[in-house]
């Protein structure tokens, strides 16, 4: 390996570490304050970065309303019944990733999966898919119901791949590995936490 080689690989083993460490307080998502009206939305965000997330609301156009500032670059929101979305779904991610959560939003709006994914795979050759910023993590908030959720992170690795990350690309060894690899939506994929 050369030595921009071994500087990629502490850096994307440093984003692992941190996102594990993320992990381990999953437990502690689900307590909120009875006096904040966004605490069922800010159940998605890490305990320790909570107090400054924003909160938005996404409308049918696939524009947002801010219900709360954000201080600290993380914004949350609620896509409950969304399409292509759990019954119970909450998101939150870096700020600087809304144009891709609206583009999403674009590609599901139909509700047919297959298509969403031809119109992904469209944007992807054609250069229009938005990229989300490298090492940024999203946190998915999602179940049935809110007394029966899963927390699930990644981490946005947009055009890496197993080899450049030094991780494998599939899931079968229980730990973090690369979902799409070499494409704009590559992610390090982490197991979920209950």
């Amino acid at each position: 390996m050369t030595p921009l080689d071994l500087r990629y690989a502490h850096t994307v083993k440093t984003l692992i570490v941190f996102a594990l460490t993320v992990c381990a307080v999953a437990p502690a998502l689900r307590a909120q304050s009875p006096t904040d009206p966004y605490a069922h939305i800010l159940a998605g965000a890490p305990v320790a970065q909570r107090e400054g997330a924003g909160v938005l609301k996404w409308k049918p156009d696939f524009t947002y309303d801010t219900l709360k500032k954000s201080t600290n670059g993380i914004v949350c929101y609620d896509q409950s019944g969304w399409p292509l979305q759990n019954a119970y779904s909450i998101e939150c991610t870096s700020a600087g990733n809304l144009d891709r959560v609206a583009q999403n939003y674009k590609f599901e709006a139909s509700g047919d999966r297959a298509r969403r994914n031809a119109l992904v795979l469209e944007a992807e050759k054609n250069g229009t898919r938005v990229k989300p910023v490298f090492g940024s993590i999203w946190h998915h908030l999602y179940g049935p119901d809110k007394d029966h959720v899963l927390h699930h992170m990644t981490v946005a690795t947009p055009g890496a791949t197993g080899a450049t990350l030094g991780l494998p690309e599939n899931g079968t060894a229980n730990g973090a590995w690369v979902m799409d690899a070499g494409l704009s939506s590559a992610h390090i994929m982490l197991p979920p936490q209950e």
